[in-house]
C-alpha cells in the first residue's frame, strides 16, 4: 500500500515537472491560435486540424523545453524562476535537452504529416525565432520582445496554410499582425512587475532605462494599437456577422477605457498584474470569435 501511495505521488510530482517545463498554459493558448487560423480559412472543424494542432501543441511545448535549458542560469538568479525544475535540482539539464529535441522533432513530424511542408517549415521558424533569436538577444537588449513577438504571430498561419489557405492572402496577415503586436504590452506589464529581479539576474530591463510612467505611457499605446488591430480584424473580412463585429468593437473600447488608467491612474493603485489579466482576456475572446464566428456563418 505504502508502494502504491509512492508511486502515485512520484507520477504526480513527475507530472507536475513535465508540465511546467512544458509551459503547458502558454503552448495550449499557442495551439489556440493554431486552430483560429484553421477555422477561419476552411469554415469548419474536421479531421484535417488533429494532427497540425497537435504537432504545434508539442513543437510549442519543445520550444519551451528548450528555453528552461538555455535560460538555467538566469532563471537561478530570480526569485521568480528559481524554484523551476532545472535551477532547483528537480531534474538534470540534460535530460530537459533531451526532452525538448524528441518534442521539436515528434511536433514537426506531426505538422508536416497532417498538413504539408510549409506549415512545417513556418513551426520551426517559429522555434528559430524563439529560441534562435528572441532567447538570445533578450541578455542584449531590453527592446528584444519587439522582434520576439513575430513568434505569436506565425502559430495562427500555420492553421492557416494547413487549412489551405494562401500566405500572400492579405486577411493572414492582417491575422497575423493582431497576433504580434498584443505582446509587446504584455512583456512589458510583467516587466513593471518583475523589472527588478530582471536587472538583478543581468537581463537588460526597460525599468532601467525608462521610468515608470514612461513605461506606463509606452504600454498604453501599444495596448491602444492592438485594440485597433482587432478592429482591422473585424473589418478585413475575417469577420462576417455583425454580432461577432459589435463585440470585437465593445471588447476594444473597454480595453482602452481599462488601460487609460495607465495615463493618470495614482501610483499607489497601480497593479501591472490586473492589467495583464485585462489584456489576456481580451485575446482570449478575439480567439473564441475567430475561432466560433467561421462555425456558425
Amino acid at each position: 500500500m505504502k508502494e502504491t501511495t509512492t508511486l502515485k505521488t512520484d507520477f504526480r510530482e513527475n507530472l507536475k515537472i513535465t508540465l511546467e517545463l512544458n509551459k503547458v498554459p502558454i503552448t495550449f493558448l499557442v495551439t489556440l491560435t493554431t486552430l483560429a487560423g484553421y477555422v477561419l480559412v476552411k469554415g469548419t472543424i474536421d479531421g484535417g486540424l488533429i494532427l497540425p494542432a497537435l504537432g504545434i501543441f508539442i513543437l510549442a511545448c519543445g520550444g519551451a523545453a528548450l528555453n528552461h535549458f538555455q535560460d538555467r542560469d538566469k532563471d537561478a538568479l530570480m526569485e521568480r524562476t528559481k524554484n523551476r525544475p532545472i535551477p532547483s535540482g528537480k531534474v538534470s539539464s540534460s535530460m530537459v535537452l533531451w526532452l525538448a529535441v524528441i518534442e521539436i522533432a515528434v511536433g514537426t513530424g506531426l505538422i508536416y504529416l497532417g498538413s504539408n511542408f510549409l506549415a512545417a517549415q513556418l513551426g520551426l521558424l517559429a522555434l528559430l525565432w524563439y529560441n534562435g533569436l528572441y532567447t538570445p538577444l533578450k541578455r542584449k537588449t531590453a527592446f528584444a520582445v519587439v522582434p520576439g513577438s513575430v513568434i505569436g504571430a506565425i502559430p495562427p498561419l500555420v492553421g492557416w496554410v494547413a487549412a489551405g489557405g494562401s500566405l500572400a492572402d492579405p486577411n493572414a496577415l492582417t491575422l497575423a499582425f493582431f497576433f504580434f503586436i498584443w505582446q509587446v504590452p504584455h512583456f512589458w506589464l510583467l516587466m513593471l512587475r518583475y523589472g527588478p529581479e530582471y536587472e538583478a539576474a543581468g537581463y537588460p530591463s526597460i525599468t532601467a532605462m525608462l521610468g515608470r510612467q514612461q513605461i506606463k505611457s509606452a504600454t498604453f499605446l501599444w495596448t491602444a494599437a492592438t485594440a485597433v488591430s482587432a478592429l482591422m480584424v473585424a473589418l478585413s473580412g475575417l469577420v462576417s456577422l455583425l454580432f461577432f463585429k459589435v463585440l470585437i468593437l465593445i471588447a476594444a473600447v473597454w480595453l482602452v477605457v481599462v488601460f487609460s488608467r495607465l495615463l493618470w491612474g495614482r501610483k499607489e493603485d497601480f497593479n501591472p498584474f490586473h492589467y495583464f489579466m485585462r489584456i489576456n482576456y481580451f485575446v482570449l475572446v478575439m480567439i473564441v470569435v475567430l475561432s466560433v464566428e467561421p462555425l456558425v456563418r
